[in-house]
């Protein structure tokens, strides 16, 4: 659990323990129903990840879910889920700087100039637009808390490089551009029922 003057994040493998001795336990079915208040109205991928994903990836390791609560009085405010994955990058849009530093954590491909390495992944981030709760914690705030988690990660497994994926959207990627990620390449999401569509993928240098 980390917590400051406004915001507590709790990793949510806090609510899976098992401990049988323990009666404040929160438990799976408890936190289940605490995520199934959880309305994202603007993306619906990201309110079915919290309440039909997240505890079956966290359990599974495939990533973990951090939840966001407001600090005076417990509101959940959003979340986010981090995990580890392998990308390539090409070396084309970053300066000489940028590649020197990706160098240090990757294996070139010096006739395709690309970078492969794993990476931090910040795989979902969503506020919570139940109860005017969104109105509680900016965009920026809510992304700074993953990163701040990423470099606790950092400090102790080592790695440099977190990336994400957005849609191609003019307000979300210059969202994204304050915030210091960087576009590198893009790619086709396909979901069963749903319409393939296009998502940027972006980096940021720890």
């Amino acid at each position: 659990m980390k917590q400051d003057d406004k915001f507590t994040v709790i990793n949510i493998r806090e609510y899976l323990k098992k401990n049988v001795d323990d009666e404040e336990q929160f438990g799976e079915d408890a936190l289940r129903q605490l995520l199934s208040e959880f309305s994202c109205e603007k993306n619906q991928d990201v309110e079915d990840f919290l309440k039909r994903q997240a505890i079956d990836f966290t359990n599974k390791n495939q990533s973990v879910t951090y939840l966001v609560f407001a600090t005076d009085d417990a509101q959940l405010l959003g979340y986010f889920a981090l995990t580890i994955k392998p990308i390539t990058v090409s070396g084309e849009p970053f300066s000489n700087t940028v590649r020197k530093k990706l160098s240090r954590v990757s294996t070139l491909n010096e006739e395709e100039h690309t970078y492969s390495l794993a990476a931090y992944l910040i795989a979902q981030l969503g506020k919570n637009c139940a109860d005017g709760a969104n109105e509680r914690i900016t965009g920026a705030e809510l992304l700074g808390l993953a990163v701040n988690q990423i470099e606790l990660l950092q400090y102790q497994a080592g790695g440099m490089v977190i990336f994400l994926e957005a849609n191609n959207e003019d307000k979300l990627l210059s969202f994204y551009g304050n915030n210091r990620f960087q576009p590198f390449d893009r790619r086709t999401a396909e979901k069963k029922d749903k319409e393939p569509h296009e998502l940027i993928q972006l980096l940021r240098l720890l």
